[in-house]
Formats: C-alpha cells, structure tokens, sequence
C-alpha cells in the first residue's frame, strides 16, 4: 500500500527505481543496523572488551530474517527510534544472557547514523553508475554531431548558430563535473559514526578509539576525527550534490522539452506507440520522460534545502532536526535515482533531426547572421558604424520579408567593400560556428582521461 509517488504501484518505477527503494528499505535499513552490531561485537571480542562467547552468539544472531519485523513496527511506534527494538531482539536471540553485552558503549545514534552512511553507500553506487552511462551517451552525441549546426538561442529568441554537439558538450562538461564531485564527497561523507551517550566514548574505559577504530574498518568506512552527532555538513553534502545533479538533469529536460514544440521539431524523445498521446488531441507527442524529470528534480532541491534545515542542530544531541534526515535523505535519492533513469532513457533514444535544425536557421531569411555580417565589416566601414547599418537592414528586411544577403548585396556602403559572393560567406552558418568544434574535443579529451 503505497501512498507516495515513490513507492505506488503505478507511478514507482517512473519516480524511482527497485534497486534505490531496496537502498532505503527497511528491510535493508534494519539489516545495516545487524552489520554494524555484528562488526561492534567481532571487534570488542577480538579486543577482549566483551567475552568472546558473548561476541560469537550476537554474531551468529545477526540475521535479519531472525527478527520480527511487524514486532519491530510495533516497538519503535511505542519507543520512537527503531535501533533499541532490534538490539532488544538480538539480545532475547542470544542464549544465556549474552546478548547483554550486544550494542556495548554504543548509542542509537551511532548505530542510525552509521547505518544511513551505509546506505548513502550503496545509494551513490546506483547514482554514479547512471551518471556513468548519461555522459557515455553524451559524449557520444557530442562526437557525432559536432559539427551539425543549430540555431543559438538566447532569451528563447534566435542567436548565432552553435552545432547540437556544442549543446551536447557543454552539458557532458557539466555532468563530469558531478563525477568528479562524487569522487571529492565519498571521503568527506563515508564516515561512520560510534561515540556514545555525547560522543566522548565515555561508556568504554579501556580501547574506546581501538573500537571505534575496528568498527570503522570491518565496515570499510573512515573513522571520525570527533563524534559528529549534531555536526551534519556531510549529510547536507550529499543532499547538495544530489540537488546539482538535478539542476543538470532538469536542463537537459527543460530543452528537450522546448525543441520538441511542433514549431521547432529539432529532436524528441524516443518514440513507443502510444507515449506521450493525448486523451483528446491525438496529433500530440508529449515530452513524457522530460516533464517527469523536471517535477523530481524540483522536489529533490527542496529535499537538499531540508538537509541544510537539518544542520541547525542543539548541542551534543539534537531535539528534533535529526528527524528531517530521515523523510528527506531517502527521497531525495529515490527521485534522484528516478530522474536519472528517465533522463538515460531520452538520450540513449533521442531523435535529432539535423535537416529541420538547418530549417529553423533558415527562418529569419539570414538575420541569424547579422552579427558574423557585422564583425566581417568591421574592418572596412567600422565596427559600430556597421553595427547600425546591419541593424537598419534588418529592420528593412523584417518589414519587406526579404532575405538579408539581397539587401546587403545592394547597399551603396558595403558592395564596394563585399561582393554578393563574399557576403554569401558571411551568411552561411556553417562558417560562423567560432571555436565549437574545438570545445567540443576538449570536454572529449577531457573526458577521456578521466574515463
């Protein structure tokens, strides 16, 4: 029974994805909870903190299909935090009372913590495999249609050409910067935490940092310099990260979306018989992936705003914005995870259409390219006295809807200077596209060495 888009039978797997839903489960929350017992209880034993009988027996007991799940509901509603049920059945598993010695030194805290940094974990994984194959596909599209010229657009009103594979590049740049901050965060954010009542690990008298130490290598994570209880820049780290990739996935929606208009028809997302269909207009394609990813990634940035609320936090151990963590961080990666997807989707699939992108430079009858005209007459009539020329012809040629090379070509103050040939250069796209080409080899080159 789903009450949110992420977990609905029906809208679940265009939100999110099974694998990042199994990341914030509580069955895999609940079974991170039993790692971490079962690693404290190894290296106490091992360091003869807590018997070694008692170690193995809660080691033999951590097994989530050991514990009573709907038990476990019931105990967390009547005790607010869930990590004391399952320490509370661990401990009733154990024989002989060993399990006593089960979540020795160790506070809620440490344990949901650590477990969340687990969970960030696996969840990161998923995102940098999808960041992985989006800048694959875009570095794709970047090589092969590097030279196809596209109008510019600027304020949404036609510019200078560019080539699709500028706008390719320009965004696969972006997305490599996202790679690169992942690799940046895991060392800052893969921290666990095991300090205590107030993070002193004053409950361990003797080899309170060789535990802390033990645990944070049986888990593969870095051990704190200090508790961090109420200390949650890492944890707002990776809601911002998650709201930068966002942000980037947004924008490739947010121009799919605008080249799909009927008026501009330069590419579309991938065709299957029936998607994007209106109820009542059947002539309609709709940009169906892109919309989703636009509404995901809007509610991820507010979750990331959440996560920075959350650092606001009272002394040793907070009252409260602890909490915030928990509704917003899973979210947040499960909408992320969903944006991803849909985003992979519409690129590995996407339709380009070069021959319409060369139809909509042709629109303005050559106005698009009054700035190359311009600059090519800079040298001789100057360049704002050109300025001003140009921009009289293009006054004259939007009111008699004539192309601008005639007008050119006819004007006593330029034909001494140009002749209609060398204006037909000045005002063929493919001889405006400036450095394109060779950004575009830069952020491949770039891209390459980064693998």
């Amino acid at each position: 029974m789903g009450a949110s888009i992420i977990d609905s039978s029906i809208f679940g797997n265009i939100f999110s994805t099974d694998a990042m839903r199994q990341v914030w489960s509580d069955r895999n929350r609940t079974e991170k909870y039993l790692d971490i017992e079962r690693a404290l209880a190894v290296v106490q034993g091992r360091l003869g903190i807590i018997p070694q009988e008692a170690a193995d027996e809660i080691v033999r007991n951590c097994d989530i299909d050991k514990i009573d799940m709907d038990k476990l509901r019931a105990q967390t509603e009547r005790i607010g935090y869930p990590v004391l049920g399952v320490v509370s059945q661990l401990n009733a598993l154990c024989r002989d009372r060993l399990g006593e010695y089960c979540h020795w030194g160790a506070t809620t805290q440490d344990i949901t913590d650590t477990a969340t940094v687990m969970q960030i974990r696996e969840g990161l994984d998923l995102v940098e495999a999808e960041l992985n194959a989006i800048c694959a596909t875009l570095a794709d599209l970047s090589k092969r249609y590097r030279d196809t010229p596209v109008i510019g657009r600027s304020n949404l009103q036609q510019a200078i050409p560019v080539t699709f594979g500028f706008k390719t590049a320009a965004i696969l740049a972006g997305m490599e910067r996202h790679r690169e901050r992942l690799q940046q965060l895991r060392p800052r954010v893969l921290m666990g935490e095991f300090g205590g009542a107030c993070g002193t690990l004053a409950s361990i008298e003797t080899g309170a940092m060789e535990t802390q130490a033990g645990l944070m290598a049986e888990l593969g994570l870095a051990q704190p310099d200090i508790a961090w209880h109420t200390v949650r820049d890492t944890i707002a780290e990776v809601g911002a990260f998650l709201g930068l990739v966002g942000g980037s996935l947004g924008k490739i929606a947010m121009d799919v979306k605008l080249m799909m208009q009927h008026e501009v028809a330069e590419v579309f997302e991938p065709f299957a018989p029936g998607r994007g269909s209106s109820s009542t207009m059947p002539q309609k394609r709709n940009p169906i992936s892109s919309c989703y990813i636009h509404a995901a990634i809007s509610v991820v940035r507010q979750h990331s705003a959440s996560l920075m609320d959350a650092m606001v936090a009272d002394h040793e151990r907070s009252t409260g914005p602890w909490e915030i963590e928990w509704i917003a961080l899973p979210e947040a990666f499960c909408l992320t995870a969903g944006a991803l997807k849909q985003t992979r989707f519409v690129l590995e699939g996407l339709e380009v259409d070069p021959a319409a992108m060369m139809a909509n430079i042709e629109l303005t009858n050559g106005l698009v390219m009054s700035e190359a005209v311009m600059m090519g007459l800079g040298p001789y009539i100057g360049r704002e006295y050109a300025h001003d020329l140009v921009y009289d012809l293009c006054r004259t040629a939007i009111k008699s809807n004539r192309p601008l090379l005639d007008l050119l070509a006819e004007h006593p103050e330029i034909n001494p200077h140009l002749d209609r040939a060398a204006l037909a250069k000045l005002c063929d796209p493919a001889n405006y596209l400036g450095q394109a080409g060779v950004m575009v080899d830069k952020v491949l080159q770039r891209k390459a060495r980064q693998g």
